[in-house]
């Protein structure tokens, strides 16, 4: 992966500073040690501090980019500079802008055969609607590609051919005698980055309309870099740098690029910071089991300071605990520090209950103090206190799984030992679900993809030692209802001496909006006393109900549940309330007119033009719908939608099809209804092989 190209490239890169080398420990703790450095690295750059945190770029693990760009003031994109924009691009530049955060690319793979700077670049303008600043210009592509021109200084950065590492290289102006071609080229795209700069920036506008519209080439390279550090931040366009990560080519001119244009920790405003007012607030963004040290937990802290020995409140799950030590991630080594302040990435030894998305806060009295505060701020600003609520946790919302299956153990003995590993994984990874089947009492693996179930499934065996075997595969339908029903329901029990009597009437109906959840009303007959007393229990009972339909067995989604009447007899348990709900609900369900939901993919196939044919009858025959046929270079890409039950094994169909040439990529686009025939042959499949 390219990312991984970088982060290796800029752990070299930080020897030339601080004199040690990262190598050996590389070469000892290769498996191990990119697992935590693709967790963050901290290092030093010119009298900088930078935290990098790498990550994945596989679409099985979106949770896993949604978590780390929760957590960062900026983010380097890397683009290989031969295919451009890819389908995961576009997925993980969704999500840098749902969280604000500011960008720059680098084209990496600058010395690939294939290699396109102006079709990479073009890519990021059309594909991903962005406005790039283009801060470099390549010398020489794919075997030519030897350095590159820096076009704010109008300087030329030489690489040693005969340099592997990539850390001998010259950095001269362009002369007007050796370099004429390149200097007039270097011009003209300074003055259009100025251009580009001074529309997107009134201030840089003013200066240089004011004292330098006669002659852009007089405007500072000063003012220029301060103005197109304010428009990155703004995130109003992106600086784009090239280079090849592999052989160290252009990673140094990146560093400076990052210290330069992208923002400190001050320069971001987090709006949940306020309710704080300068006391601890910090997420945990992963969690790793080191088998010496247990759980390290990885924080960045947002404000305040950690310190170890400091007892600390988790709000999600409620607890207090206390970190033992605090660690700071250099790339060959974690050194123990005393202290930590606002804008860092610390590790935690020490924490046993802390899970992946955990706000962590100095005190309870601190978190109570913030959520009121928050919703004082959030009934104002609004009129409801969910967004208040969102705000002040800081989290990360975990995708539904899309596909699961039986995990079984060697033996009945090993059990308990599966069911903890998987306890520690879930704590690392919350878009692993599991559960276990009320019939069958098997443990169900929930997750996101085939990739994602098989790396779980290794990883068992190889951090816990434990062979497991996973039952077929299959597809997380969902249930829904296509009409208003109404149901009534009495339960009557008597324990002991004590009589439990719950009566119920409710009505299930389709909502307007989709919705994962249950949508709970109450009638205007539900007294404010009844509500009081029991809700909890009513939801809970309602819950419950939504976790299993009457038709697969699967979650109920897109319902609205509204309470017309409850009776309770005094001295009825909330246990006896839920059951009775519960039950109602179910009732309810089983009227109406019921309908599946089946997961709907997105689909990109990358495909050379001599086996497009193939590949779009293969999609026709899996009900696909092709929306568009784009072309990318040499290549065709086919942009679809495609059921998820249609998709099972596609990798080696798709491999066998196109000679191992063609790639593809998925992600889940929504949930859809299934055709009245399709959903007849799903029910009868699944009532034959019960």
């Amino acid at each position: 992966m390219t990312t991984h190209e970088l982060l290796a490239a800029i752990e070299e890169n930080q020897d030339v500073d601080d004199g040690d080398t990262v190598t050996d420990f590389m070469a000892q703790e290769r498996e191990r040690g990119i697992t935590i450095q693709s967790a963050a690295v901290t290092f030093d750059w010119k009298g900088y501090r930078i935290n990098l945190i790498d990550t994945p770029g596989h679409v099985d693990f979106t949770l896993e980019v949604e978590r780390c760009l929760r957590v960062l003031d900026g983010a380097v994109a890397v683009f290989d500079a031969s295919a451009g924009v890819e389908a995961q691009t576009l997925t993980v530049w969704r999500q840098a802008d749902k969280h604000k955060v500011p960008r720059i690319c680098f084209l990496n793979k600058m010395d690939k055969t294939g290699a396109s700077f102006n079709y990479a670049v073009e890519s990021i303008r059309e594909k991903l609607k962005a406005k790039p600043l283009l801060l470099q210009l390549p010398i020489g592509e794919a075997k030519t590609f030897k350095g590159v021109v820096d076009i704010v200084s109008k300087e030329k950065l030489l690489w040693n051919t005969n340099s592997d590492d990539g850390k001998d290289f010259k950095r001269k102006p362009l002369l007007e005698t050796s370099d004429t071609e390149l200097l007039k080229k270097t011009v003209e795209a300074r003055n259009a980055l100025i251009e580009q700069v001074a529309d997107l920036d009134d201030e840089f506008a003013d200066l240089v309309l004011g004292e330098f519209s006669e002659n852009f080439d007089l405007v500072p390279a000063e003012k220029l870099q301060t103005a197109i550090h304010r428009v990155t931040v703004a995130q109003m366009a992106v600086p784009v740098l090239c280079g090849s990560a592999l052989k160290n080519k252009g990673v140094q001119p990146l560093l400076d690029a990052i210290t330069m244009y992208l923002p400190s920790p001050e320069e971001r405003n987090y709006e949940f910071l306020q309710w704080y007012k300068g006391d601890l607030c910090a997420l945990a963004f992963k969690v790793l089991h080191d088998k010496q040290r247990g759980p390290v937990v990885f924080m960045r802290i947002y404000s305040g300071m950690l310190k170890p020995q400091l007892a600390v409140h988790n709000i999600n799950g409620n607890c207090t605990e206390r970190i033992s030590r605090l660690l700071l991630p250099f790339a060959d080594q974690h050194i123990e520090i005393p202290s930590l302040t606002a804008g860092n990435i610390a590790l935690t030894v020490g924490l046993k209950q802390t899970a992946t998305g955990d706000t962590i806060v100095s005190s309870k009295s601190s978190a109570l103090a913030a959520a009121h505060q928050a919703k004082w701020e959030g009934e104002k600003k609004y009129k409801q206190n969910r967004d208040a609520e969102r705000l002040l946790l800081a989290g990360v919302e975990i995708p539904e799984p899309v596909f699961f299956c039986t995990i079984e153990p060697p033996s009945v003995a090993k059990q308990p030992d599966l069911d903890h590993a998987l306890k520690c994984l879930q704590r690392e990874d919350p878009s692993l679900k599991v559960r276990l089947d009320p019939d069958s009492g098997q443990t169900i693996l929930c997750g996101m993809g085939e990739l994602h179930i098989e790396i779980i499934h290794d990883r068992i065996k190889r951090e816990y030692g434990l062979e497991t075997y996973l039952g077929p595969l299959q597809v997380a339908y969902r249930e829904t209802i296509l009409n208003s029903v109404r149901a009534t329901d009495t339960l009557d029990r008597t324990f002991g001496d004590k009589r439990h009597l719950v009566t119920v009437e409710l009505e299930a109906r389709p909502t307007e909006k989709p919705s994962v959840t249950p949508v709970i009303e109450y009638g205007e007959s539900v007294s404010g006393d009844l509500l009081k007393a029991s809700q909890e229990a009513i939801e809970n009972g309602i819950h419950s109900a939504f976790l299993q339909g009457p038709l697969l067995g699967s979650p109920i989604q897109d319902v609205a549940i509204t309470l017309h009447s409850m009776v309770i007899h005094p001295g009825t348990s909330t246990t006896m309330v839920s059951a009775c709900v519960s039950r109602c609900v179910q009732k309810a369900l089983k009227k109406a007119d019921k309908q599946v939901l089946e997961p709907l993919m997105n689909l990109e196939v990358t495909v050379a033009r001599d086996y497009l044919s193939p590949v779009l009858a293969d999609l026709a025959q899996r009900r696909g719908n092709i929306q568009e046929i784009q072309t990318r270079q040499d290549n065709k890409v086919v942009i679809g939608f495609v059921p998820l039950a249609e998709l099972m094994g596609y990798s080696t169909v798709l491999r066998t099809l196109t000679s191992g040439s063609a790639t593809f990529a998925l992600e889940l686009s929504t949930y859809e209804a299934m055709s009245p025939q399709d959903q007849r042959i799903l029910l009868t499949r699944r009532s034959g092989s019960s």
